[in-house]
């Protein structure tokens, strides 16, 4: 019975480490594939914000960590610079909307440094299905509601949902959380507009302790 057990033992053994071989090699054989990818995607989410034809630099690897409340708290958010012909010409930059009807709404902003916002998607949510998650692309087309709006300073009143006397409209049965999205595009596109004098100043992607 020893015998069998130690048998049984060393076969569980050898099965384990050719397990754990065969999941190392396929990770090492994959994870190019996949990080090339992950690139195109983020490209894609990218381009949606800031529109390819105002810029022609590599707009990924012009990846900065910035830190400030008006981004929805107090964490590192990357901030991706597009140019054109080396002149800073818009960010794309991650923000939050702490305040979703369901907890913190992950987006993305595209904006100049004037006040235009170029796009906003909305990466990661937890609102309610049929409600709250119209702020997502493929439900519903508002949050193309952003797209070329020209924000006109903190006071702008119309950068609110109608419900607020802006001009956004607002969900059926549902005001929480556009009225969240709605000010986090505003809290952040002001933001933007104090980052020209900072841009070379910012830590790089990977070189800051994020």
């Amino acid at each position: 019975m020893l015998d069998a057990i130690r048998k049984n033992g060393v076969t569980l053994a050898v099965f384990a480490a050719i397990t754990t071989g065969m999941t190392a090699v396929v990770n090492t054989v994959t994870k190019p594939t996949i990080a090339h990818q992950t690139a195109l995607q983020q490209k894609v989410l990218l381009d949606q914000v800031v529109p390819p034809e105002l810029y022609n630099n590599a707009i990924q690897k012009e990846c900065y960590v910035v830190s400030n409340p008006a981004l929805g708290n107090a964490a590192p958010h990357h901030l991706y610079v597009a140019r054109k012909d080396d002149k800073p010409v818009a960010v794309a930059i991650e923000t939050i909307a702490p305040d979703g009807y369901s907890g913190a709404i992950m987006m993305i902003v595209g904006a100049n440094f004037s006040g235009t916002v170029y796009g906003t998607r909305v990466v990661e949510h937890h609102e309610t299905p049929g409600l709250g998650d119209k702020i997502e692309l493929r439900i519903s087309d508002w949050i193309n509601s952003f797209n070329g709006r020209q924000l006109k300073g903190a006071d702008d009143a119309t950068f609110a949902v109608k419900k607020d006397g802006g001009t956004f409209d607002q969900f059926t049965g549902a005001t929480i959380t556009p009225r969240a999205v709605v000010n986090a595009v505003k809290r952040t596109t002001l933001y933007i507009e104090t980052l020209p004098g900072q841009l070379a100043s910012l830590p790089a992607c990977g070189e800051s302790n994020e």
